[in-house]
This record gives structure tokens, sequence and C-alpha cells, in this order.
């Protein structure tokens, strides 16, 4: 004869059967309240769902470094396979299922990734430096347009020289304008300026990985 299912829950990645030590344990903790027990494992269980989320959209990269089952692993394909509402909402149930009997360091693994996934990397961090730099040498100094031109073989230089001077004329019109305090308000072609230069970096990083930072000397 079968044995019955232990009953019982999951708290950070542990089963807890109900009645056990460690579930006494856990309520003496929370002042004996079985209310509160229910909440504190609600909001657990309501984390885990949300990382089962987010894994979803985990880079390929951070992904390989974590150490999860083949089972969630294939859930979570399966998932981003599913198109269909009610079809996900089920997938996503089993994979919070899953993510509950994950070990607390899977989890502190899963959402360190997560974070380090928020967060910019330090060549992305470079890349904006470099742009903005590059950016401000070009709207300030005409001689930083043939420097630019040298590196970014593909560059419009005609739009480019137009949206430089564009840039100037509203920078004029914004100083004029202007009062004490307020945050200073570029145009249009100020943006598109970093935007063309951010996105040569990122070609040129691919391509060939040469070194793009602006120089301060001047022949």
């Amino acid at each position: 004869m079968s044995r019955k299912p232990t009953k019982g829950y999951f708290v950070r990645g542990q089963f807890v059967a109900l009645g056990s030590e460690l579930d006494l344990e856990l309520k003496r903790e929370l002042k004996g309240s079985v209310d509160m027990s229910k909440t504190d494992l609600k909001k657990h269980s309501d984390h885990l769902q949300q990382l089962g989320h987010e894994l979803l959209t985990l880079r390929s990269d951070l992904m390989a470094r974590l150490d999860l089952s083949d089972k969630l692993k294939d859930a979570l394909a399966e998932a981003r396979r599913i198109t269909d509402f009610e079809g996900k909402r089920r997938q996503m149930q089993f994979i919070g299922k899953l993510m509950r009997g994950l070990d607390p360091d899977a989890v502190a693994a899963v959402e360190a990734a997560l974070d380090e996934q928020r967060k910019p990397s330090a060549a992305e961090t470079l890349r904006l430096h470099q742009a903005e730099q590059w950016r401000d040498r070009l709207i300030a100094d005409d001689q930083a347009l043939t420097g630019w031109l040298a590196i970014d073989t593909e560059a419009d230089a005609q739009q480019l020289r137009t949206l430089i001077r564009q840039a100037r004329k509203d920078a004029q019109a914004t100083a004029a304008q202007e009062r004490p305090g307020e945050a200073v308000r570029h145009g249009r072609a100020y943006r598109e300026i970093f935007q063309q230069v951010k996105a040569a970096l990122a070609r040129g990083e691919a391509e060939a990985g040469t070194d793009t930072e602006p120089s301060t000397d001047h022949d």
C-alpha cells in the first residue's frame, strides 16, 4: 500500500511538513500566529512566482550560469513558446511550483543574475560616457568632426554637420531663455547626435573592438 503524501509547504526552498518541529518553530518565530505564517508564506510564494516570470527574459549567458534543473529549464522554454493566454497562465503556475522547490542558494543566484541584467555592463557604461564626450566635442569644436569621420566611416557627413549647426543654434536660443535654477533643455538635434555616435561606437566594438575614445590633443 502506498504511503499517504505528507502535507506541508515550501519556505525558502525547503519543504516543511505540517506539525513538524520546523513548522512549529516557524510559527513561533512569527509570534505563534497561523495567519501571520500564511501571510509570510504567501509573500514568499509570490516572490518566487515573480522570479519565474522574470527568468523568461533573462539573457542566455546569465541563464547558463544558473544551476537549474532540466525540468525548470524545459518549463521556461515551453512558456516562451506558448502564446495562448490561459495556457501561458497554467504554465507559469507550474513554473512557480518548480521555483518553490529551489534551495536558498539557487534563489539567491537567480536574484543576482536578474540584478546583473538590470544594470548596464561596464562596457555599455563606458560607451555612454564616450558618446557623451564625442557629442559635446562635435558641438563645441569644428575640428572634432574630422576626427569622428575617421572613426565612423559610414556616417553621413552632411547630415551630421546639419545636426551640429542646429544643436548650436538650439543651445544659443536656450541660453537666452534660461532662468536661474532651471534645468537645461536640449533640442532634438542634440539628442540625435548622441544616438548616432552611440550607435557607431557600438558597431565599432562589435566589428573591430577599436579604441574610439576622443583624444584631447590637437595638431
